[in-house]
């Protein structure tokens, strides 16, 4: 069909002529009303990214010498985020002085660790970064429930850096 011919059957039906593929031989034309495609595509887009799960990495800042009850209302921000689905970075923050006493950071990623083994997986051990100390903790794969049967031994894991919060504790120990 000619140019004419379709811009002509194009009005008449009040939608528009598209240029589907430009590239064939001949170019392929579709009839269609061009602007409920776009808000078609748009909708569909946006319902995409509504059932989109963003893996964020999030952080929570420790001090070195933090007190108790502090500890506890982080750690429960922290179970939050891990149910949450998200990634969690432990940092321990050192200031002046307090880089010499590496251990008591340690002690405190150890004892955040210790209180969530149920629900996560270490993703990356504890490393000084700069004059800072910080873990990552990934949500477990399964949900946290007692098993029926006596467990096997695990099998290792391929990878080095995702050791279980159970090897970290026996490290330190």
């Amino acid at each position: 069909m000619d140019v004419r011919r379709a811009l002509q059957l194009a009005r008449d039906a009040d939608v528009d002529l598209v240029e589907v593929a430009p590239n064939s031989d001949p170019p392929v034309c579709r009839l269609l009303d061009y602007g409920k495609l776009r808000y078609l595509t748009s909708k569909k887009e946006r319902e995409s990214k509504r059932g989109q799960k963003s893996n964020d990495l999030r952080e929570v800042r420790f001090r070195p010498n933090i007190g108790t009850h502090d500890l506890d209302s982080k750690t429960r921000k922290v179970r939050e985020l891990i149910l949450d689905g998200s990634k969690v970075k432990l940092t321990v923050r050192f200031r002046g002085r307090e880089a010499a006493h590496q251990q008591l950071g340690l002690a405190v990623l150890k004892r955040v660790a210790d209180e969530l083994k149920d629900e996560v997986r270490l993703e990356k051990a504890p490393a000084l970064e700069g004059r800072a100390l910080s873990m990552i903790l990934i949500p477990s794969a399964q949900p946290a429930q007692k098993p029926e049967r006596p467990e096997k031994a695990a099998p290792k894991s391929d990878k080095p850096e995702e050791q279980s919060v159970e090897d970290l504790a026996n490290a330190q120990t």
